[in-house]
């Protein structure tokens, strides 16, 4: 019994200090990375294209984004964020990824898309 009792007070403690890194972190990324609230009129909210159209991301002034693939419209969906020129994606099924817009361009995912004029 003795055992059991120093078992739980050693994962409470581990857990305790968990939480206390998470939350420094969150404090520390909240702090530093502030988010970029998108509208219709951010340089970066439309749609972003690959040269040859079959990939295509809609960043939605709200938010989320819309990814058509060839002829699967709505292929994936989820939320963005942007913090400078780096974008952070999380998809709706759990799946995340990031990119980086240098000189007018979106890099992701080894990906080069365009700003659809």
């Amino acid at each position: 019994m003795k055992q059991i009792s120093m078992l739980a007070a050693a994962l409470l403690l581990a857990g305790a200090a968990v939480l206390q890194t998470q939350k420094a972190l969150a404090q520390m990324n909240v702090e530093q990375n502030t988010v970029t609230q998108v509208s219709e009129s951010h340089p970066y909210a439309g749609m972003w294209v690959t040269a040859d159209g079959h990939i295509r991301h809609n960043l939605l002034p709200n938010g989320r984004y819309d990814e058509a693939r060839g002829n699967r419209e709505s292929a994936y969906q989820g939320r963005y964020e942007i913090r400078g020129n780096h974008i952070d994606y999380w998809d709706d099924t759990g799946f995340t990824a990031d990119g980086r817009f240098i000189e007018g361009v979106l890099h992701h995912a080894g990906m080069i898309l365009y700003r659809e004029k």
